[in-house]
């Protein structure tokens, strides 16, 4: 057993079956599940999204509907279930990102000092409290690998990009299992980087 609550998570790009492994997970671990959802019906597409998406969930599954503060939803999901799948840290930060006028002409530097901290510190208090949760309680997490690709043009694009890099990267360092999904395919890359050595 362990000493603290376990975090898992489960990374990739578009389409590469983050959601359906996370969701495979939750469904045959045999215990209480709770869905924390961070998507916002926004437009048309989202909508359908979304539905389709509570049209494939398990009816027992207790859903929380939370697109900013993921500590109170995470405390609040604890008291229904044991392994709780947080579904996405993407639309999240988007959320988070959203909430705030931006000047669409700020540079890079301004963008980043504008919302790096601040995110950052959203992290730290998820975490922290993940850490005050039973042992028993498993969090799922979500999140899209958004730099594969190219550099893109606008600034809030690429501090969007650079914000959810280290998002990640700090929520795999406290995770006890990190997933890359590659075509549908889960790699555990936290195990392979404990045994890289030169």
């Amino acid at each position: 057993m362990h000493n603290v609550s376990r975090v898992i998570l489960i990374i990739g790009g578009a389409r590469s079956g983050k959601s359906t492994f996370a969701e495979r997970l939750a469904a045959t671990s045999g215990r209480r599940v709770a869905f924390i959802a961070t998507a916002t019906a926004s437009d048309e597409d989202m909508r359908d999204r979304i539905a389709r998406h509570k049209a494939v969930r398990p009816t027992d599954w207790f859903t929380l509907e939370e697109p900013l503060d993921l500590a109170r939803a995470v405390q609040q999901a604890s008291q229904e279930a044991d392994v709780l799948l947080l579904d996405c840290m993407t639309l999240w930060l988007s959320n988070w990102m959203g909430r705030s006028n931006t000047i669409e002409s700020a540079d890079d530097v301004t963008l980043k000092h504008a919302y790096t901290d601040g995110v950052l510190a959203a992290i730290e208090t998820l975490l922290a409290t993940v850490r005050t949760l039973p042992a028993d309680k498993t969090l799922l997490i979500v999140s899209n690998e958004v730099g594969l690709g190219i550099v893109p043009m606008h600034p809030l694009s690429r501090t969007y990009r650079d914000v959810l890099g280290w998002v990640n990267q700090r929520l795999a360092r406290d995770a006890e299992r990190v997933y890359l999904m590659v075509a549908g395919l889960a790699v555990d890359i936290k195990r392979l980087e404990g045994e890289a050595t030169l």
